[in-house]
């Protein structure tokens, strides 16, 4: 007994029920909310686009005015997030240049740096140079090659720096001037000090008040200077 003409039979069945669900499926028209979504996302993406062209316009040209012998590098940090964006440097300025301009932006000792000429913006693009440090610096930058945009990234040997950590950049790590109600309310010359003098010379006195009367006398007074009459209420000496 065999099972083939069986299987057969379903097959040609189930091809039969895909036929019928297909051709009874109807069409569904989108509505007019995904089609204003759709013109929406449309017109948005030409503005990216548009925005795109703008900004990326003279990418091919910026660095023509560039005097022969300067290349524009950016400076990164293994410490720091901060980008150093196009620092110019002169073809013939050496490496102890580069590093104490580095020192300069950066806080860490030329002594302490090793430099890596990257082939794109992070350490993970690869690397075209290694300069360990107190190396090579007697070397002229040209001597290297660098390429207008290229990134030096500055890793900092230095295990005690005070750049570990975020110290630099993380203002979470500063601590904070803090005053409490009590110690505010003993000091002489603040607002709050202010504030309650006049309540004792008028019992009515609130800060809103204060602060609208004073804006409509500003207001009033920016009026006159421009030859407006004087409304109804004020008056000047």
């Amino acid at each position: 007994f065999s099972s083939r003409p069986a299987a057969a039979a379903a097959a040609a069945a189930a091809r039969h029920s895909l036929v019928v669900a297909a051709s009874t499926t109807k069409y569904r028209y989108p509505s007019s909310f995904e089609l204003f979504i759709s013109r929406q996302m449309s017109i948005a993406n030409e503005d990216l686009r548009a925005l795109q062209a703008y900004v990326t316009a003279t990418d091919s040209t910026q660095y023509d005015s560039l005097a022969a012998g300067t290349v524009v590098l950016d400076l990164t940090h293994s410490n720091l997030k901060q980008r150093h964006a196009e620092i110019r440097f002169d073809l013939h300025e050496t490496i102890a240049d580069l590093r104490q301009r580095i020192h300069q932006k950066t806080g860490t000792p030329p002594h302490h740096q090793r430099l890596l000429f990257l082939r794109g913006n992070t350490p993970e693009s690869g690397v075209v140079a290694d300069v360990a440090p107190s190396t090579d610096d007697d070397k002229m930058l040209g001597y290297y090659s660098p390429t207008n945009g290229q990134t030096v990234h500055c890793i900092d040997v230095d295990p005690h720096s005070a750049s570990r950590g975020g110290r630099y950049e993380d203002t979470s790590l500063v601590e904070k001037f803090r005053l409490t109600d009590e110690e505010y309310d003993k000091r002489r010359g603040t607002l709050r000090d202010w504030s309650r003098k006049q309540k004792e010379a008028d019992p009515t006195f609130n800060l809103a008040r204060h602060a609208r009367e004073h804006r409509e006398l500003m207001e009033v007074t920016r009026q006159v200077k421009l030859g407006y009459p004087i409304p109804e209420g004020y008056e000047f000496d």
